[in-house]
């Protein structure tokens, strides 16, 4: 299998996949295509729209299908590798996990518009603008913070279900963000991002975000190059 991402700095979408199929060690072959823009005529552009039908990373091809949407590719790995229950094993809870990530796939826009991901800054500064000017994200924020509290309080932790399953790959990224934001969140809720940010997938994928360094000024709406 391989995998298209972009910018490992940047693209929260891509994390989610990279970090699900790394943490459960399905083997797959990473291809790279840096942002440069998302013109039409921009490399990146230029070469997604051959691979995928919307332009966008992250793409999964396995022996030439081709299968694009965070979603998507987690149910064709789960499908794929039945055996390493990448969902809970519960019906309900499976059911319950499927949720959870549909929630976060069509919400949180508010979140995701002030705070786009951006693994290795530091910006406090903006994280508490945000919040006390941006109603919105407060709401994003709390309905985060309820979600995770009851999904660990059921499943008694360390993971959003147990263990490292599709959820944890998928809220990945808004760790990074209430990370690099340093929004305030309960020690409960603390603790668990701290076990996802240490978990094997996440470590790895930043890992690499930190070795890029790379500055994408279209990805930085609140610092300039240095």
């Amino acid at each position: 299998m391989q995998l298209y991402i972009g910018n490992k700095n940047y693209s929260s979408w891509s994390m989610r996949p990279w970090v699900l199929l790394t943490q459960f060690e399905i083997p797959f072959e990473e291809k790279m295509l840096r942002f440069d823009g998302f013109e039409p005529d921009s490399r990146f552009k230029q070469t997604i729209t051959k691979l995928s039908p919307t332009g966008r990373v992250p793409l999964l091809v396995d022996d030439g299908f081709a299968v694009w949407d965070t979603l998507a590719i987690a149910e064709y790995a789960a499908d794929k590798f039945a055996d390493r229950a990448l969902w809970p094993r519960d019906r309900l809870q499976r059911a319950r996990a499927r949720s959870l990530c549909a929630e976060m796939h069509a919400g949180f826009g508010a979140l995701r518009g002030a705070c786009p991901m951006n693994i290795e800054a530091s910006l406090p500064e903006v994280g508490a603008k945000v919040l006390a000017e941006q109603a919105a994200v407060q709401a994003d924020l709390q309905r985060l913070v309820s979600m995770w509290t009851d999904a660990l309080n059921q499943s008694g932790g360390p993971f959003l279900f147990g263990e490292f399953s599709i959820p944890d790959a998928y809220f990945a990224p808004v760790v990074a963000r209430l990370r690099t934001y340093a929004l305030p969140v309960p020690p409960s809720i603390g603790a668990y991002m701290e076990r996802v940010w240490a978990s094997a997938g996440v470590s790895a994928w930043v890992r690499d975000a930190l070795a890029e360094k790379e500055f994408l000024a279209f990805e930085e709406p609140y610092r300039k190059s240095r």
